[in-house]
């Protein structure tokens, strides 16, 4: 069954670990996550961006695929559900309406306070359902899904605190310095910024743009209240990188069944999921 974000990000935060976002992109792709969860007894939450929705027929396609497959893989630990940077109200209603068991408003692209009223919107309607909502302060640089963004615009703590109280929302994606798609330079992350706000809202961090970012940041990002980690990048590219192997050492592989070359580039992707969640501290928790 899935389950909102709310108790399973709180449990994280509460034991200082966080909880691996890895988003979707096809059947095989959630059989991986949702396999490498219960193996390592550890949640998930298995994100679904604006490309993927296209990509695999729409909401109610995703939600019925992962629901089915947490069935017959007889999946017994909490997984979420959940839209990735939804850019509208209307969006975030649908994957709610489709079975999502959590949504992200993307209101950072907006002045404040209209950002802060369609957050409000969608609390409202989601908490009444049991759906988490994630909402989005400052600018994360980088490009994902078309959506670019040239500089990164630290999220304002006052802002970060005025949102928590007035929307209650589950969790809060500031931007701290991360960045979305592959990173020219080290990530520099405002950890500064982060213990400030971390204090100010007392309730789980999110950190997007999580591939390229050292494993010592992680954890320091961790300590400071950082719940949830969006790791996407390093594992599409993993599994290019392992087709492209296969391909050109084709004389040693079946490459005529789509479905063994699917999942045969999916085995490296288990693999840096499983290393995600023994980093972030969530393996053997359910």
């Amino acid at each position: 069954m899935l389950v909102s974000m709310n108790a399973m990000l709180n449990r994280a935060y509460q034991q200082h670990y966080a909880v691996g976002q890895f988003n979707i992109n096809n059947l095989e792709w959630v059989a991986t996550v949702l396999k490498t969860a219960k193996q390592n007894r550890s949640p998930a939450i298995l994100g679904v961006s604006g490309g993927t929705i296209k990509h695999m027929l729409g909401f109610k396609t995703i939600s019925d695929i992962v629901k089915n497959a947490m069935d017959y893989l007889d999946i017994d630990v909490p997984i979420a559900l959940h839209l990735d940077h939804g850019q509208s109200y209307e969006s975030c209603i649908d994957a709610i309406k489709a079975g999502f068991s959590s949504v992200m408003f993307d209101g950072s692209h907006l002045p404040f306070d209209e950002n802060l009223a369609i957050t409000q919107r969608v609390v409202d309607y989601a908490h009444k359902r049991g759906v988490s909502v994630e909402a989005e302060l400052g600018t994360i640089a980088g490009s994902e899904d078309g959506i670019v963004n040239s500089h990164v615009i630290y999220a304002d703590p006052q802002q970060c605190l005025q949102m928590v109280q007035q929307t209650q929302v589950d969790c809060l994606a500031a931007a701290l310095g991360s960045t979305h798609g592959l990173y020219k330079d080290k990530a520099k992350l405002g950890f500064k910024e982060m213990e400030h706000i971390s204090h100010l809202i007392n309730i789980p961090l999110v950190l997007h743009g999580g591939t390229g970012i050292c494993d010592e940041d992680m954890l320091k990002a961790i300590s400071f209240g950082t719940a949830k980690i969006n790791v996407n990048t390093e594992n599409m590219y993993t599994w290019c990188v392992e087709v492209e192997r296969l391909f050109a050492e084709k004389g040693e592989h079946d490459i005529n069944d789509p479905r063994k070359v699917i999942n045969q580039g999916l085995k490296p992707v288990a693999d840096k999921i499983s290393e995600r969640m023994r980093l972030f501290g969530s393996v053997n928790r359910y």
